[in-house]
């Protein structure tokens, strides 16, 4: 076979190879003994009849290519093996012409990461300070969750509650029909349509009320955008949001083993510094990789950001409780191609990022130990509670302990990094640091020299 191979944009080679007449004779007659045992030519029994007649039977193309299929992957293996091609993913493949067989591979291979001087970033992580108008505020959203509605019996005011029946037509068709729904009514509202709220002010119990109001022109739904929709509506009870009393009663229905407002502040704080630290810490780990990737020349081939994507998409329909990727696409109004599109600047961005992570710790020989793995299985365990031994089940296997390794390989590689970018001054990368000369306490030439003419001058 004639081979040739040519490194191309995008972290891919690109082979072809061209079988030398012997070869493809070959492979003819293998598929001619395959064929001639399961087809049933005209006065021959299976496997009797002769290899012309038999490709008179199927048809030359038909032999040819029943060769072709089991002769090029064989020289494709072959090929990779001579050009010593590092693939990484299925090629894409294109036969050329069949007389002398000539076939094309486009190939996904190894990434290439080349990092910058990752040691002289710098993040200075902001500062975090909690104060008593943020603790004021997070006790407000306390109140707000323990909200209780009461009925009361006077007119529709703003930010009532109402149990509303509504029904809705455009162009004499029902575009909306529901009983019962319970609606706040704000100023700003634009459910089921802007102006809808204020419609309802000044209604009663038992009052029933028809009014138009247009859908906006940039309506998500196309066929209602911009057009005039009649409703007809009913109220049944209208409600207000009682929010409870501010002491230590309300603290202690709470829980969490809180009795007093003191209590609670002393909580409140600790859980607000605890969430600042973490958002301080996600800002500092994004500056950081996105420091190392500018000055990082990254390459790799887009198999791997579809990938990623299709682990983000499976991610999304997990969140949605396991719902199907069509009926996806269906309530979103869009495209697989759309969905995908929104997916990839993350995804390539994610790809990038674990490129440059997996090569510092290459750089910085980062290992994770049989103990740390242990130690962090035992951590799962113990969270786990009752459920605590299925979950120990599923560690015995090796897949689940090299998926940690990797985890808290990512978290301790960030980690060394994130007290780089932290730390005073620059340090010298490993290969800088093996350069420098060992420090002894000998005096060097010219001080011994310069000690030896005081000496003599004496």
């Amino acid at each position: 076979m004639k081979v040739s191979s040519e490194r191309i944009e995008g972290c891919q080679v690109a082979l072809t190879v061209e079988a030398e007449p012997e070869e493809m004779e070959k492979a003819l007659d293998g598929a001619y003994r395959r064929l001639v045992n399961k087809v049933a030519v005209p006065g021959f029994r299976k496997g009797k009849a002769p290899r012309a007649l038999l490709e008179r039977h199927v048809g030359k193309d038909y032999l040819e290519s029943e060769a072709l299929d089991q002769l090029v992957p064989e020289l494709y293996q072959q090929a990779i093996e001579q050009e010593d091609i590092d693939i990484i993913g299925h090629p894409d493949m294109e036969m050329v012409q069949t007389d002398p067989p000539i076939f094309k591979a486009t190939i996904p291979v190894q990434p290439v990461v080349e990092l910058g001087d990752y040691h002289s970033i710098r993040v200075t992580p902001e500062t975090i300070k909690i104060t008593e108008e943020n603790i004021d505020e997070g006790i407000e959203n306390l109140r707000k969750m323990q909200t209780t509605l009461e009925p009361v019996e006077r007119e529709v005011q703003f930010d009532d509650v109402a149990n509303i029946d509504i029904t809705a037509t455009v162009d004499d068709k029902t575009v909306l029909d529901r009983e019962g729904d319970s609606i706040k009514l704000t100023e700003d509202s634009d459910v089921p349509t802007p102006g809808f709220a204020k419609q309802i002010i000044g209604m009663k119990a038992g009052d029933e009320k028809e009014f138009t109001l247009p859908f906006p022109e940039d309506h998500a739904n196309e066929e209602l955008a911009g057009k005039d929709c009649r409703f007809k509506v009913s109220i049944s009870d209208i409600k207000i949001e009682v929010l409870p009393e501010l002491g230590d009663e309300f603290a202690k229905s709470l829980g969490q083993e809180i009795e007093t407002m003191d209590q609670l502040r002393e909580k409140l704080a600790e859980n607000m510094r605890a969430a600042a630290e973490r958002d301080v810490r996600n800002k500092v780990e994004t500056e950081v990789l996105e420091a190392i990737a500018n000055q990082s020349k990254v390459e790799f081939p887009a198999i791997l950001t579809e990938h990623e994507i299709d682990r983000m998409a499976n991610e999304q329909m997990m969140r949605f409780g396991g719902m199907q990727v069509e009926d996806f696409l269906r309530y979103r109004g869009i495209t697989e191609e759309d969905f995908r599109n929104e997916l990839r600047p993350t995804a390539e961005n994610r790809v990038r990022n674990s490129l440059v992570l997996n090569k510092v710790h290459e750089i910085e020989s980062i290992e994770i130990t049989d103990d740390e793995i242990s130690a962090e299985i035992d951590r799962v365990i113990e969270e786990a509670g009752e459920q605590g031994e299925q979950v120990r089940a599923m560690f015995n296997a090796p897949e689940a302990r090299d998926s940690i390794r990797g985890r808290l390989l990512t978290e301790k590689t960030l980690n060394n990094l994130i007290e780089m970018a932290t730390s005073g001054e620059a340090e010298p990368t490993p290969a800088e640091a093996s350069e420098e000369e060992p420090q002894t306490d000998e005096p060097d030439q010219q001080s011994a020299n310069e000690e030896e003419t005081t000496h003599d001058e004496a």
